[in-house]
């Protein structure tokens, strides 16, 4: 991003942002100025339970405003669920859909369902693009005593013929007793398609040595996820 002109300032915030006639002059808590014609500030949102009525019905809310449930969206009043946003568990789209999906099969079906959004792959649409599932490494080491790191960096096939020098960074964390793999996390073209996948076998417990097992589609980014061999280890 940088190599594309992009400055990049982390670990700051907007002290206050000024209207100027070429823009905005943004301050920032580091009392740094940027100048630039359009500010976009990302403050993330609040569940939006005003105004129902939920405290005279006595069903009790997190200190943001979300509806307090359990696994199975179960509030603190038996007769009221609440799924989505709302919840503020994790606020996507599937995220809601399959929670919805839980309520019905466990109050209309019959088919117990409690909601696992634990290992609830995501993405970012930037550039370059991120993926990313299960633990980071440093959520894993406050679970474990020792994990393992694999990391490896890749240049698809199209930026070695003209020449670019992007690459695509991807990461396992690993159990290192175990070999199960606890978290993937992908950085460059194509990771939100990547993710979706890796989410599979991560769901259903798969070991680092059932991805070196797996055949890999050459010359593809997402080979690298099979071919990765080197790892380290990482302890408390």
């Amino acid at each position: 991003m940088e190599k594309k002109g992009i400055r990049i300032l982390t670990g700051r915030i907007f002290s206050r942002i000024d209207r100027t006639d070429q823009g905005y002059r943004a301050t920032l808590s580091d009392d740094s100025v940027v100048d630039t014609d359009l500010v976009m500030f990302a403050i993330g949102r609040d569940p939006n339970t005003g105004g129902l009525g939920l405290d005279s019905a006595g069903v009790e809310l997190g200190a943001r405003g979300a509806v307090i449930v359990d696994s199975f969206s179960r509030s603190t009043v038996d007769s009221i669920s609440a799924v989505g946003d709302v919840t503020d568990r994790v606020a996507l789209t599937p995220v809601a859909i399959q929670e919805g999906a839980a309520f019905a099969e466990t109050v209309f079906n019959g088919s117990v369902t409690p909601v696992a959004p634990r290992l609830t792959p995501s993405a970012v649409r930037s550039q370059p693009e991120i993926g990313t599932v299960g633990l980071t490494e440093k959520q894993a080491l406050e679970r474990y005593e020792k994990i393992r790191i694999g990391r490896t960096t890749f240049r698809a096939l199209k930026n070695t013929l003209s020449g670019r020098d992007e690459t695509t960074l991807m990461k396992f964390v690993i159990e290192a007793d175990t070999d199960r793999i606890l978290g993937i996390h992908l950085l460059g073209p194509g990771s939100a398609e990547m993710i979706q996948l890796a989410a599979i076998p991560l769901r259903m417990g798969a070991r680092k040595a059932d991805f070196d097992a797996t055949m890999a589609v050459h010359p593809t980014a997402a080979e690298e996820l099979v071919t990765m061999r080197e790892t380290r280890i990482v302890t408390r």
